[in-house]
């Protein structure tokens, strides 16, 4: 009855939060963190925007970062704006993602492991069908601008 629950902890748009933000499993940004955030998995979803250090086992950016990102498997989709270093043991950057600092590949893990749900969410995000959607509109869009 409550399965949403178990999605994981969403900071919805038009919400800014002013400091450390701690949390198991996935959290989605859709609004503003101004703060260290550690979580388990992490989307920060476009027009979302989080200035802070960002630690977490699984990351997606679509939205704007300013600070370090140390992770796992970093994800930097079409939309994202990331100004700061990545430290990964992955990291994948699609086309039209802009990225302005250092990347180092960090061997071993000392990641959380991700939940079931948070795992299944995360997903989902990455691969809906409105993500996939998004990122063909960004670069249709770019594809028009550079033809102009």
């Amino acid at each position: 009855m409550f399965a949403w629950r178990h999605r994981g902890t969403v900071i919805a748009k038009g919400l800014k939060i002013v400091g450390s933000v701690t949390a198991e499993g996935l959290v989605e940004v859709n609004g503003e963190i101004d703060g260290e955030l550690h979580c388990t998995s992490l989307i920060v979803s476009p027009g979302a925007h989080v200035k802070g250090t960002i630690v977490a086992d699984r990351v997606v950016i679509s939205g704007s970062v300013d600070g370090p990102i140390k992770g796992g498997q970093v994800v930097l989709k079409s939309q994202a704006k990331v100004v700061g270093d990545i430290h990964h043991q992955s990291l994948s950057v699609e086309s039209g993602a802009q990225f302005d600092g250092h990347s180092m590949q960090v061997k071993g893990s000392n990641a959380v492991q991700l939940d079931g749900a948070a795992d299944e969410r995360l997903s989902e995000i990455t691969n809906s069908p409105r993500t996939r959607s998004l990122a063909a509109q960004a670069s249709e869009s770019r594809r028009e601008r550079s033809m102009s």
